[in-house]
């Protein structure tokens, strides 16, 4: 039995390796980063976990038809002016100021919204002009990252449906304690938790998690009724834990639509915001997963 199963989130991707080998990688390399986070809650009497990895970066993918159209990189100007819309929704959400005057497009407004991130972000006091500069560009590719995994998960339900399929057969193999998802991935192991309603699960943390985002909410599978979702049948509890700066866990604490447990705020650094290395190697994490890993 496997001890803990991830679920990844944005910038996965591995290319060269099939997925199975990708699965392979990913696990070997977040196996070490949870045994720092165990050494970070001082828990040196629990075991690092064997870990199993839930990879569907391959099937969210364009495929070359759809890359000869119109390319791939991390900027917003190569995004629609409806993701743009719904960009700026979501910058809202983390305080950004309205302009003062109107624009004729979303663009300018989501290009000064994340250049005040880079200066009002919690913990950016003191920080180099080189270093805001660096915040900027990671705020612009998260955003454009997240919404076009996104977009390519909800919008494509033949992708949807391989991304759950992937989730549950993970899950179902190796017999988890604890399922760990990060971003992207706790919208695909939620609904795959649902969609599966056999598989149990003693633990779900869910990690930098978009699922409170009211433009996602809506088209969640199962759709939250009366602005309240379900916890999936099998999951016994769930842990929601966030970064104080982590753009995309928005709302603060899912937006109060999920029944979890427990909610938790942690810091995992400035410039390392939202990734999954970061909250698997913050004590706060291995702390809630530990009492799942000595029994």
């Amino acid at each position: 039995m496997t001890a803990v199963v991830l679920v990844h989130g944005i910038w996965n991707l591995i290319s060269g390796l099939t997925p199975e080998e990708a699965a392979a990688a990913k696990s070997a390399e977040y196996r070490k980063i949870l045994g720092q986070g165990l050494e970070a809650a001082h828990l040196p009497h629990v075991p690092v976990p064997d870990v199993a990895m839930a990879y569907y970066a391959h099937l969210l993918t364009n495929t070359p038809l759809e890359e000869q159209a119109g390319g791939s990189t991390d900027r917003l100007e190569d995004l629609s002016q409806e993701q743009l819309l719904r960009a700026w929704e979501w910058l809202l959400l983390a305080g950004v100021p309205e302009p003062t005057e109107a624009q004729a497009g979303w663009l300018a407004p989501v290009r000064l919204a994340v250049g005040w991130l880079a200066r009002e972000h919690p913990g950016v006091k003191g920080l180099t002009a080189r270093a805001r500069h660096s915040l900027m560009d990671v705020i612009e590719r998260v955003i454009v990252a997240v919404i076009r995994d996104m977009d390519s998960y909800i919008s494509r339900p033949e992708r949807r449906r391989a991304a759950r399929a992937v989730v549950a057969e993970t899950v179902r193999h190796h017999r988890p304690q604890v399922v760990v998802a990060h971003s992207l991935g706790s919208v695909v192991a939620w609904e795959a938790l649902h969609a599966y309603p056999e598989l149990e699960v003693e633990l779900l943390v869910t990690v930098g998690s978009p699922l409170g985002l009211p433009g996602l909410a809506r088209k969640l599978e199962p759709e939250p009724r009366d602005g309240q979702g379900r916890r999936p049948a099998g999951v016994s509890r769930w842990v929601n834990i966030a970064d104080a700066g982590d753009l995309v866990a928005l709302p603060p604490e899912l937006g109060g639509m999920f029944p979890v447990d427990t909610h938790a705020v942690t810091d995992t650094g400035i410039l390392g915001f939202h990734g999954l290395k970061g909250y698997l190697a913050n004590g706060l994490t291995a702390a809630a997963m530990a009492p799942y890993l000595t029994s």
